[in-house]
């Protein structure tokens, strides 16, 4: 089954088409666990495939690694292909390239601190509004000093840095104060023991490997490994919303190409708005409301529409919705809500009929040439041509071995950046400040040595001097000594004097 310039989705009144055309205009597919979402994921990507368009998907589950290997002949496979009405059913692989943010299943997916910027490092820290201003201080000062933060030890050498200088700083930039900066220092940590912090440093990514077809024509399907990834939600939802963001900063301006640039599937879609602030919130809404006019289609993948924000639930205009279950007044609330967004089937109890669909079958619209929404079609899921499951770690090491970008990241590359810049002027300082206190000493040193060189000097001098002048000396003592006994003789005289006029006069008067 062929139609010019469109991916066949499944068969219904009318077979149900996704136009490549429109495929920019972002999509949804929604459904409660176990409703056929994850084989859906496979054969949209399949379908882009085939026509060119290279994807980008995250494996949540392990079971989209399939995509890489031919599919087996099953029964109910083929059954449903017979059923459908799909007479040149076969199984075949689609190219991949498989990624993973540790680097064990999958090539490594880095970037800088400075690519993923302050706003979306706050929310992967969750970080508080004051530990947040604290952080766009760091980033600030590191752009002033041309400081490059590539890595965590950049970043943390950045926030010792702040609280070294915290006084100085806090003059051009604001408070900086230390238990904001212990915060931030304490969510690295928790970062480092999530294994996260590989996803910073270099050799980055370059989008352009996400965007690559191969000699025949058919796009690679990128595949990012997240069963681990998904066990630390805000890691996982922080590292797409980055992806998306670098897309939307680095590709040109296209329009409405005749198929898109890159389609991107975003799994799990309610971890990127779970506790997201505003802020965040308008930004995702402004990138997805823009990208399409780069060539980027945005596919959100999750169990319920209310999931997604009304702002960008409104922009996504393929729909393909499996079964919801209305066991409590939420749920029915649910799937009250997912029916009105389609446009009406009359033929169609579109609310009765989410409730009803069976596994692998779904209500589905998807934009016409004209970007008008389709009336919505109850619709049987075609079968996959490639494997339904994961692969086995020998065929993942076999993909990965003729991969494209096969030994491009697998080496980490660590540059001059602020931690080793930072590291240098610290241990300068401290050479000068060594350099500083040893003259200093040296030169209280030469003072205490001066001084004490003075009073030998005088010591010596004074056992050195002439003896003429030690015999003045003498002699000065000794006048001062015969003056005293002078007066003692002249004392003793005149009261010797006055003994004998009293004895004299006493004999007398006898």
């Amino acid at each position: 089954m062929t139609e010019e310039n469109s991916i066949f989705v499944g068969g219904a009144e009318l077979p149900q088409w996704l136009n490549l055309k429109r495929a920019n205009r972002h999509g949804l597919v929604a459904g409660a666990t176990g409703t056929g979402k994850t084989v859906t994921l496979q054969i949209l990507c399949e379908g882009l495939s085939a026509q060119g368009v290279p994807v980008f998907v995250a494996d949540v589950k392990g079971d989209l690694s399939g995509l890489s290997q031919p599919g087996t002949s099953k029964d109910f496979l083929e059954k449903r292909a017979a059923t459908i009405g799909i007479d040149d059913y076969a199984y075949e692989a689609c190219p991949v390239i498989f990624w993973d943010v540790f680097g064990k299943q999958g090539h490594p997916v880095r970037s800088t601190i400075s690519e993923m910027g302050p706003t979306l490092l706050a929310r992967l820290l969750e970080l508080n509004d004051t530990q947040e201003g604290v952080l766009f201080v760091a980033f600030e000062v590191a752009d002033d000093q041309g400081l490059m933060l590539l890595d965590i030890d950049d970043l943390r050498a950045m926030l010792t840095y702040l609280g070294e200088n915290a006084a100085e700083i806090r003059k051009e930039y604001g408070n900086v104060s230390a238990a904001s900066i212990g915060a931030i220092q304490r969510r690295l940590l928790k970062l480092q023991a999530e294994e996260a912090e590989q996803f910073f440093g270099e050799p980055a990514l370059e989008l352009a490997d996400f965007m690559r077809t191969t000699r025949d024509g058919r796009g690679y399907v990128n595949i990012l490994a997240a069963d681990d990834l998904i066990l630390s939600p805000g890691v996982y939802g922080t590292v797409l919303l980055w992806l998306l963001s670098e897309l939307f900063e680095e590709l040109p301006e296209v329009g409405d190409p005749e198929k898109p640039r890159l389609v991107f599937f975003f799994d799990e879609a309610h971890l990127l708005f779970d506790d997201a602030p505003k802020a965040l919130l308008e930004r995702v809404g402004q990138v997805v409301r823009l990208i399409r006019s780069k060539g980027v289609g945005v596919y959100f993948v999750t169990q319920n529409p209310q999931d997604v924000p009304d702002e960008v639930l409104g922009q996504l205009g393929n729909r393909v919705q499996h079964a919801l279950r209305a066991y409590t007044p939420r749920d029915a609330k649910a799937v009250r809500t997912a029916a009105q967004t389609f446009r009406q089937n009359p033929e169609l109890d579109t609310e009765t009929v989410i409730t009803e669909l069976g596994v692998g079958e779904a209500l589905t619209s998807f934009l016409d040439a004209k970007g008008v929404p389709g009336i919505v079609q109850r619709t049987l899921i075609r079968p996959p041509s490639s494997r339904l499951g994961p692969v086995t770690e020998a065929e993942r090491r076999g993909v990965m071995n003729i991969s494209p970008v096969a030994g491009q990241y697998d080496k980490p590359v660590d540059r001059d950046s602020a931690h080793e810049i930072l590291t240098r002027r610290a241990e300068e300082m401290a050479r000068k400040r060594e350099e500083e206190e040893a003259r200093e000493a040296e030169e209280k040193e030469e003072a205490a040595r001066a001084k004490r060189e003075a009073r030998e000097a005088r010591t010596a001098r004074s056992y050195s001097m002439p003896r003429t002048r030690r015999r003045r000396s003498s002699n000065r003592q000794s006048i001062g000594e015969a003056a005293a006994k002078s007066i003692v003789r002249a004392v003793s005289t005149q009261v010797g004097r006055a003994l004998v006029r009293g004895l004299l006069g006493s004999l007398s008067r006898r």
